[in-house]
């Protein structure tokens, strides 16, 4: 079992004690094939039931409402690969290199069009339900944040970089790698883009931070 499997395995092992994790994955699975199919908004609850081939007091008793359903399934997809980019060799002190990979990884999957449909469910219903919010953003954005600043502080003890604050630094590296490309394609103003676009984005925000980070 990699690593991103087990931390996955436990974390849905810790919330759903008691459940049959088979039965889980059945209506995850059913619940999926609706939001494609109809969209979050026209999705319901019996929709959910009756595509996993379960009756709706079961659906119940495993999530609470369509809103808590959708974030699971999401985080559950994303975290998997979110896992494999971000488990940075922390005894790779070649920083350009390594945070342009992560980089190209990280902005491929947070542009594909699944997720930034995901994205705009949950700005729509985050104001009535902000723990939903805070949840989504735990499981994806901080988790990479995370991460990536574990990574610098390694390299800060190195000597490789000056980072006076790393939890910002990771941040701000993940802005970067982001720009004139997230925000235009949740506003729809942009396709998805292809990878040497990527590339090229990403390429721009590793030369950036280093001239601020790297040392001589």
């Amino acid at each position: 079992m990699t690593l991103a499997q087990h931390v996955v395995a436990v974390e849905i092992d810790e919330s759903s004690a008691g459940q049959d994790p088979r039965k889980r994955r059945q209506i995850m699975d059913g619940a999926r094939r609706v939001f494609l199919d109809k969209g979050f908004d026209a999705a319901s609850m019996n929709d959910i039931a009756r595509s996993a081939g379960v009756s709706k007091g079961t659906l119940y008793v495993y999530f609470e409402n369509k809103e808590r359903l959708f974030v699971e399934l999401i985080s559950t997809e994303k975290r998997e690969e979110l896992f494999s980019v971000i488990q940075l060799d922390l005894e790779n002190h070649d920083v350009a290199r390594v945070l342009a990979e992560c980089g190209y990884q990280l902005i491929e999957i947070l542009t594909r069009p699944y997720y930034i449909q995901a994205m705009r469910t949950v700005f729509s219903i985050v104001n009535r339900m902000p723990d939903i919010g805070v949840e989504f953003y735990g499981r994806g954005p901080q988790l990479c944040a995370d991460q990536i600043a574990r990574y610098l502080k390694a390299q800060v003890e190195a000597g490789v970089l000056d980072v006076p604050d790393c939890d910002v630094a990771a941040l701000q590296f993940m802005e970067l790698a982001q720009t004139g490309i997230m925000r235009k394609l949740l506003f729809g103003l942009l396709q998805t883009p292809p990878p040497d676009e990527i590339r090229r984005r990403v390429d721009a925000a590793v030369v950036f931070f280093m001239k601020v980070y790297g040392r001589p």
